[in-house]
């Protein structure tokens, strides 16, 4: 059994498209703190493949991916350090 922790920030790109949800989930780590936890949901089926990009080369680590039959695509990043 595991025991998910609620995320420190929620980021709503729904409606967004590229290249905005990967703008804003960029943004919004930019305001956190190491170790903090954000969820981004989005709807823009680029998202899927541009986020975990960045990420690859980014100091944060994906910890969650995962896409809804409704088409709502969901990230769980946890901030690194600089």
């Amino acid at each position: 059994m595991t025991c998910k922790s609620t995320p420190a920030r929620q980021l709503d790109a729904c409606g967004l498209r590229c290249p905005l949800p990967l703008l804003r989930t960029k943004q919004a780590l930019a305001g956190m703190q190491s170790g903090e936890t954000l969820e981004v949901l989005a709807t823009d089926a680029g998202s899927w493949r541009d986020i975990p990009a960045y990420l690859s080369r980014a100091p944060h680590q994906l910890l969650e991916q995962d896409e809804s039959e409704a088409g709502l695509f969901r990230f769980l990043i946890q901030r690194g350090e600089d």
